[in-house]
């Protein structure tokens, strides 16, 4: 979607969106390659033992119309909601893409969530189908009774309390299938974003948001695609990150995409895979790197042939951009964006020089600044709300059944990011803090609000708060302060307790890796809990233990 040019003046100054009426990300992703080249090679799935299937195109959309018949012959329509919980693999891009080529909405699931995690998501879509493996299964059956919209689940480790076999179901169904004419403005996906207060909310996304996305993948990976490129990501797809910033902008452009996420990252294992599969692209999140920069004289041990490499999430520093050139051998590329408004801000050394401390520039097509409570530019060097400037192709259309937090997110025509940034000279964007609650925990953004409603159903809790402490290896790590109900003995066991709560019922990334008994939690006169008085606690207290 960029147009040439030897700057980002230039391209900035020559770009023009290209979003039609009607537009389908699963055709476009999908059939519209099936078509010119079916033998073309969409996925490399790498299996946990590490075999690898080779995915084309073809397979792809025989495998998808087979999915979208299924669904539809169980009674699933055009707005009805799926599902898709599951780790990177060839079924989840294909399940994901069925449901678009229905004009469905999709419902990307993390598979570390706990029950109570996925009962939220779940109830609050109004998910009509959800499909899973066999420990998603499991973990479905406990809640099923709570989510009466919930009709099927299907499993694609086969049969399953609840579940019906999806392979076994999807080989009676034809493979020929006429997607639905959706427009680009029709939704198409619902991704759920942690919440500074309460409960998470699904922020719901068009069709366009994938060509929304286009301008800023093609930045952050030095003017992607080019011949011979093929892309990896250790970010589960079941966030933003993975799924729009990797999977779809590569499949719309034919790129290769490397499947395989690792049940625990290591620098070693990432290293093999980028040498092994020929990796010449890769998202890899600042915590991911710092543990491959960790990993001792890996520009001996492997022998890597990286174009481009893009990163966001936290400010990487002159030393990791260093270790990136010399390692990677790239100059690796910041970016910024959130799950309601993604990729808007890049940078990209082949077009720009980068600016350690700074995440880039606007990228073209989105007309990004730091503004005032007043709604107007704030001058170069003054900290300011980062905000988008609305309609823009890469948008959300709003929170799902939640007009009152949409109003919120919006201050005239500006989006506002809820992140403080500064404007320097150039147009160079610096990341100045947050304006909310939101943890930022080794590549994960995790809102407070449903920490603490998990920990209040302790018995034995009577208050609790949970903030970001920061920590050198993850950022920031998940604190907790927590107030027992009177009588109640803080011991070891308890706090061992909570934290094994927080992992079942929410996700194991979630839990907090400290956790501080109090007497008190300060508050305001309204009954809210003055997070920051903690936070500037914990920073006082140094680095997390995480």
């Amino acid at each position: 979607m960029l147009p040439s040019g030897a700057t980002y003046e230039e391209i900035k100054e020559r770009f023009v969106w290209q979003v039609p009426e009607f537009y389908n990300i699963g055709t476009d992703v999908c059939d519209r390659w099936a078509r010119a080249e079916p033998e073309r090679t969409a996925l490399i799935a790498v299996s946990e033992a590490g075999l690898a299937e080779t995915v084309t195109f073809g397979a792809l959309r025989d495998r998808s119309n087979a999915t979208a018949n299924l669904l539809e012959a169980h009674g699933i329509g055009q707005g009805d909601r799926v599902g898709v919980l599951l780790p990177q693999s060839a079924e989840t891009a294909y399940c994901h893409i069925a449901v678009f080529k229905m004009g469905a909405i999709s419902i990307p699931l993390f598979t570390l969530f706990g029950e109570e995690a996925l009962e939220h998501r779940l109830r609050d879509a109004g998910a009509k189908a959800v499909i899973t493996n066999a420990e998603g299964a499991a973990k479905l059956a406990a809640i099923r009774e709570r989510l009466p919209a919930l009709d099927h689940v299907f499993c694609v480790s086969g049969h399953a309390p609840g579940a019906l076999d999806f392979h076994a179901a999807a080989a009676k169904q034809s493979t020929a299938y006429e997607p639905k004419k959706t427009r680009a403005d029709d939704p198409a996906l619902i991704i759920y974003t942690s919440g500074t207060t309460g409960l998470p909310k699904g922020a719901l996304h068009a069709h366009r948001v994938l060509l929304g996305h286009l301008p800023g993948i093609e930045m952050a990976f030095d003017l992607f695609p080019q011949e011979g490129d093929r892309i990896w990501t250790p970010a589960d797809w079941a966030w933003i990150g993975g799924l729009l910033d990797v999977l779809l902008p590569a499949l719309h452009h034919g790129v290769p995409v490397v499947s395989r996420r690792f049940a625990k990252f290591s620098g070693e294992a990432a290293f093999d895979l980028i040498e092994k599969h020929g990796v010449r692209n890769a998202f890899i999140p600042p915590t991911a790197l710092k543990t491959m920069r960790a990993v001792p004289d890996a520009e001996k041990r492997w022998r890597l042939s990286m174009r481009s490499v893009g990163s966001g999430g936290e400010s990487l520093g002159a030393g990791l951009l260093d270790w990136g050139r010399r390692v990677l051998g790239v100059t690796i590329n910041e970016f910024y964006g959130q799950t309601e408004c993604n990729m808007v801000v890049s940078s990209a050394a082949s077009v720009m020089n980068p600016r350690p401390g700074c995440m880039g520039r606007a990228v073209p097509g989105h007309h990004v600044e730091v503004i005032g409570a007043d709604g107007k530019p704030c001058a170069d060097g003054v900290a300011g709300d980062i905000a988008v400037k609305a309609p823009d192709p890469v948008m959300f259309l709003g929170y799902w059944n939640n007009a009152a937090a949409t109003a919120a997110k919006y201050r005239g025509h500006w989006l506002i990011t809820g992140d403080q940034g500064i404007r320097r000279e150039g147009g160079y964007l610096q990341f100045a803090g947050r304006d909310d609650d939101v943890i930022n925990s080794a590549g994960y953004r995790i809102g407070p609000g449903e920490i603490e409603d998990c920990l209040l159903r302790h018995e034995a809790v009577q208050a609790a708060a949970v903030i970001g402490k920061p920590d050198a290896a993850r950022t920031e790590i998940v604190k907790a302060y927590v107030v027992l109900r009177e009588g109640v003995a803080a011991t070891g066991e308890l706090k061992a307790s909570l934290q094994d709560l927080v992992k079942t019922r929410l996700a194991a990334h979630e839990y907090p890796r400290e956790i501080e008994f109090v007497s008190n939690l300060a508050m305001t006169v309204t009954g809210k809990i003055i997070r920051k008085e903690l936070r500037e606690r914990a920073r006082a207290e140094g680095s997390g233990n995480g």
